[in-house]
């Protein structure tokens, strides 16, 4: 058996336990999400007197930390441009794994349209959201997810045909979310009887109006709103062989944490992956256990969530191998040709395995729990 991988300066004096220790994901499905609400997450840290908090859940001015990665005890199982966007603007974070899973990357068009593969894009116009506005300048650029999921949407499914944007028009349309400064709640879930922020990213009335010819979604609550929309799926990226070609903002999708974190309170994030790891275990083990969790989560409907997430089992475990690294790679680089970045940083200094190693070495040892989903 592997031994455990220690902490690191271990000959330093420990830091005092923490009081709380904060999760934050993004409404799309996680291992940390799932495990939070199977229970196994809370459980595994009360006994030592520590609350575990989600910035999902919190009503103070923390949930601004989502965006910036500005919080010690912060774990971030979320979207890839806005972890990216920390560490460009130096926040000492730490990407400590990787996960990759198919939600439905969609082009959409209307019922009458004549746009059926890649290759009919050729010569249409795309929707392309606008930069985000909002009180935190410096993060304009890291927090305009609508437009950087679209131009990379359209850039890999271009290029899947042999095409670039060269050949497509790509037309402006107003930034959809609202204004993310202070706590940051409203891309966070979740406010009674209106749909979460990434819900409402997507350009739909360009396309219904005619405005456009065709707009990127993601996502189970997209599938809805294309539904209640009359709209038509067009092309399914997720149906393209080549994963390069399906690199966005959730594939591949990391987990990164403050460096704090792994040098105070390593033995406690050993042990909340672990937790994950385990609950990554049982949704490969029974998926189709997992429909009203998925529908919190990512704030859609069953049939949505049937249909967007049927491949979840398949990509829930974080890695950090060479195939997930290279495309992080790619995306990267993307983001900064495009203007997402401040600056440009090297991929390998932002990596930290011992986590996740420490982590499946603590699982070795244990038993899986047993639970069932309220």
């Amino acid at each position: 058996m592997r031994a455990v991988p220690t902490q690191p300066n271990s000959t330093a004096i420990k830091a005092s336990q923490p009081d709380e220790i904060w999760f934050t994901r993004c409404p799309v499905p996680t291992a940390t999400g799932i495990a939070y609400k199977l229970g196994w997450l809370t459980e595994s840290f009360e006994a030592d007197g520590i609350a575990l908090k989600t910035l999902q859940e919190s009503r103070s001015e923390l949930g601004r930390h989502h965006y910036d990665h500005r919080l010690p005890t912060l774990i971030r199982e979320g979207g890839n441009m806005l972890a990216i966007a920390a560490r460009a603007q130096g926040e000492p974070t730490k990407l400590i794994g990787l996960t990759w899973i198919e939600e439905s990357q969609l082009i959409l068009a209307r019922p009458d349209s004549s746009i059926r593969s890649a290759a009919d894009l050729k010569g249409k116009r795309l929707a392309l959201p606008g930069w985000s506005h909002n009180d935190i300048p410096s993060h304009v650029r890291g927090t305009s997810i609508a437009r950087g999921m679209s131009l990379a949407g359209y850039k890999g499914v271009l290029a899947s045909a042999g095409l670039t944007f060269d050949d497509v028009d790509l037309i402006e349309t107003p930034d959809r979310l609202p204004n993310i400064g202070g706590s940051g709640r409203d891309l966070l879930p979740r406010g009674e009887g209106r749909r979460s922020g990434v819900g409402r990213l997507w350009p739909i009335e360009a396309l219904v109006e005619g405005t456009v010819d065709a707009i990127y979604v993601k996502g189970a609550a997209a599938l809805d709103q294309a539904r209640e929309n009359g709209l038509v799926v067009a092309i399914d990226l997720d149906a393209l062989p080549d994963p390069r070609f399906r690199v966005n903002n959730g594939t591949p999708r990391p987990i990164t944490v403050h460096q704090s974190l792994i040098d105070d309170h390593f033995d406690l994030l050993v042990r909340f992956l672990a937790v994950t790891l385990r609950a990554a275990d049982w949704v490969a083990e029974q998926p189709d256990r997992l429909r009203d969790i998925l529908a919190y989560e990512t704030d859609g409907s069953a049939a949505a969530v049937d249909q967007a997430y049927a491949k979840l089992h398949e990509g829930l475990h974080p890695t950090l191998d060479e195939e997930r690294l290279v495309l992080l790679e790619q995306q990267k680089r993307f983001l900064f040709t495009h203007g997402f970045l401040d600056a440009d940083f090297a991929l390998s200094d932002w990596i930290d395995p011992r986590p996740l190693e420490a982590a499946r070495a603590l699982n070795e040892q244990r038993p899986a729990p047993v639970a069932i989903p309220a």
